[in-house]
């Protein structure tokens, strides 16, 4: 605010509260840990139901979060069903896979 009131005209800052192309914090991410599903597996689009010792992968990209698993140390990735879900912020993407780990990991049954 100026002297007699009135407020001050900001200032224009080029490329103010922009994110580099450089993976940044905006850029593809992704979380990975071992699971072990209950008796009824775990749903994905591409195979039905999958069991065992799987991994599951929170990735983050364009605004969206998918989860996907793959039997452990396989080299294909299932989409599991109804897990592609808008993210606003990137920085949730942790608390987001912690959830899911939770959900899905139920090696006791």
């Amino acid at each position: 605010m100026t002297a007699d009131g009135t407020a001050e005209t900001p200032a224009a800052v080029p490329g103010a509260g922009m994110v580099a192309d450089s993976g940044g914090a905006a850029g593809p991410q992704s979380r990975t840990s071992d699971i072990v599903p209950g008796p009824g597996g775990v749903m994905t689009d591409e195979v039905g139901v999958v069991t065992g010792d799987l991994t599951l992968r929170t990735e983050y990209a364009d605004g969206k979060v998918t989860l996907r698993v793959q039997y452990k140390d396989a080299d294909e990735w299932y989409a599991v069903t109804g897990t592609s879900v808008a993210l606003a912020d990137p920085a949730g993407l942790d608390a987001v896979h912690g959830v899911a780990v939770g959900l899905l990991h139920r090696p006791e049954g």
